[in-house]
């Protein structure tokens, strides 16, 4: 059986959970989320946050990082709108996969 292990250290969350060209599959359950980001954070940057922290992402180690699979648990934020007549804000959708 292969080992996983992760790096530690502060990555930004798109490196993981930002996926632009992930096809949700009938088996994923969908969310939009409206988000207003911080001043300076890419849209990218704060919708792969949101998957981040609503799935797999903690900004601690747990002792439960190597029993789950992190490639498969995590949310995929995979697209980005406009919210019309507003510039401040932007939907994500996220795709988690239901097990």
């Amino acid at each position: 059986m292969a080992v996983k292990s992760y790096n530690a250290g502060v990555k930004e969350y798109r490196e993981t959970y930002w996926m632009p060209d992930y096809a949700p599959k009938d088996t994923d359950l969908l969310a939009c989320f409206k988000i207003t980001p911080q001043p300076g954070v890419p849209r990218e940057e704060a919708a792969a946050a949101v998957a981040a922290e609503s799935s797999t992402g903690t900004w601690t180690t747990v002792w439960t990082d190597l029993l789950t699979d992190l490639d498969y648990y995590k949310g995929r934020a995979y697209a980005i709108e406009d919210v019309p007549g507003d510039d401040t804000c932007f939907y994500a959708f996220i795709a988690y996969p239901i097990d």
